[in-house]
């Protein structure tokens, strides 16, 4: 069947993006490892503390990598459940949708399917992340001057990510036994925007209930 066999050579297929991986043995690997560790711990609000001593953009850089992965794993789990037919729109429930615009190809916001709209924040996300002068991954290489805003919009648009499926996926989530894997997931990631204040409380709002939830019991 042409239509299933075009959809498993789609990019849309069970591996959304390749992982993107920090190259071992550099600094940011050893900053990725630290993260690990004190996430370990089980104490989040510590774990997002910036390291002393370290530079916070290679902090923000090394956790944005790594929230990516974790997003686009999460949502790899789910692919079979966000379609063009089950998510004609990027929603976060009834209030909140999403038109796409990257500012370069795709000036005007445009409105598209659920899946499309991730497709396209994730493709873009990615090549932020390939880039040299934005991510640079070698040694003594500096930061460019805009790359905390530049991360702010990878992290405000990797939110709506995590919006839509619990919005609209949560049930399959709860199947598959991932509940706690997301809540996790995203409780480091809000504990870690709102510890370098990287995302605005308007952007949140389409979870603020539950982003009181998993926060109130670690103030």
């Amino acid at each position: 069947n042409a239509s299933s066999l075009f959809h498993s050579g789609s990019r849309s297929s069970k591996t959304f993006k390749p992982k993107k991986n920090i190259p071992e043995g550099s600094h940011q690997y050893e900053l990725l490892k630290h993260a690990e560790a004190t996430l370990g711990s089980g104490n989040l609000r510590m774990a997002v503390m910036l390291p002393e001593g370290e530079d916070l953009n290679e902090w923000v850089a090394v956790n944005t990598v790594d929230f990516f992965n974790q997003i686009n794993m999460l949502y790899g789990t789910i692919t079979d459940f966000c379609t063009e037919e089950s998510c004609p729109v990027m929603s976060a429930g009834p209030k909140y949708e999403y038109h796409w615009a990257d500012g370069t190809n795709i000036k005007k916001p445009i409105k598209c399917s659920a899946p499309k709209y991730i497709d396209y924040l994730m493709t873009w996300v990615q090549d932020q992340l390939d880039d040299e002068t934005l991510f640079p991954s070698k040694i003594g290489v500096p930061f460019p001057k805009n790359f905390m805003s530049v991360a702010k919009t990878i992290l405000k648009r990797l939110f709506r990510v995590y919006a839509h499926i619990y919005h609209q996926h949560f049930d399959p989530v709860i199947q598959l036994q991932e509940e706690a894997h997301l809540n996790t997931s995203f409780k480091h990631f809000i504990f870690f925007v709102q510890e370098f204040n990287l995302i605005d409380r308007r952007e949140l709002a389409p979870l603020q209930e539950l982003i009181e939830k998993l926060t109130s019991k670690d103030r």
